[in-house]
């Protein structure tokens, strides 16, 4: 009778779990020299099986493959504890800061438009910086349902925005969508039909904020931009972009502003 033995090798793929009280680099240098992280196995995988027969140098290779194996596994788990460790607090640090929330008193625009029999009203709000961070959408003739899917789906933008979703993402997943209400468009000059409510809410983005002149049905009042040689980024023009929404000049700044500052005018009155 014969006596056989089995090699199973694995690999094993688990995780260091610390809790930090508060986010600071005294915290943070501290967590190398910690012990009471809470191991989490991730992985098992089986890799191979050998088998050998029984005997005194059978036992000698697999004493000496129990040990080169046992020391590479420890290698690569005190590597993984490493890398784990040193990851940790940036990965920490970024979901923190991952979410860049509205500022308290925002700039932004409500656009009012008749879509079919449907009153639909844009409000949007946007950083200090002119970039758009979230949308409410309001109708007239909805139900309660529709009123409040729409107003949860605004909610769900906005939170995208507010998380870097970049608006072309949207404005290709919702464009040219069809249900009802849909038709002619009454008051918004660059639109003039959509195909739905969401149609016509991304399309009005897209013009305003993404300066996608091509999904407008009319050209632009302020198209002829004059060309000339002065810089832009005067200081006057500087004061008027902090206070004026970009939505609502539709990106426009140089073209809509006009510079009356050597303007004077007369307020005396003739006796």
């Amino acid at each position: 009778m014969k006596k056989f033995i089995v090699e199973t090798y694995y690999t094993c793929t688990f995780k260091t779990v610390h809790t930090l009280q508060d986010l600071n680099d005294q915290e943070l240098s501290k967590i190398d020299s910690r012990t009471d992280g809470d191991v989490e196995v991730i992985d098992v995988k089986l890799n191979n099986r050998k088998t050998k027969k029984i005997g005194e140098k059978a036992e000698k290779k697999i004493n000496n493959l129990d040990n080169n194996a046992s020391k590479s596994i420890t290698d690569k788990i005190l590597k993984s504890n490493v890398k784990d460790k040193e990851k940790k607090p940036e990965n920490f640090k970024i979901k923190n800061n991952l979410r860049f929330k509205m500022p308290d008193r925002r700039k932004g625009y409500i656009q009012k438009a008749q879509i079919g029999d449907h009153k639909v009203y844009l409000h949007t709000g946007e950083y200090d910086d002119g970039k758009i961070g979230e949308i409410f959408i309001d109708t007239n003739k909805e139900g309660e349902l529709v009123k409040a899917m729409m107003n949860n789906f605004a909610i769900a933008i906005s939170l995208g925005l507010q998380y870097g979703v970049p608006l072309d993402e949207y404005v290709d997943a919702f464009l040219d969508t069809k249900f009802e209400p849909s038709g002619n468009v009454i008051g918004n000059d660059r639109i003039l039909s959509a195909s739905s409510i969401l149609d016509y809410v991304f399309r009005e983005l897209a013009i305003s904020y993404l300066g996608k002149e091509d999904l407008a049905h009319t050209p632009s009042i302020a198209s002829s931009k004059s060309i000339s040689n002065e810089s832009t980024d005067d200081k006057f023009l500087n004061i008027v972009k902090n206070i004026t929404s970009k939505g609502f000049v539709r990106s426009n700044l140089e073209e809509k502003l006009v510079d009356l500052s050597d303007v004077r005018i007369n307020l005396k009155t003739k006796n």
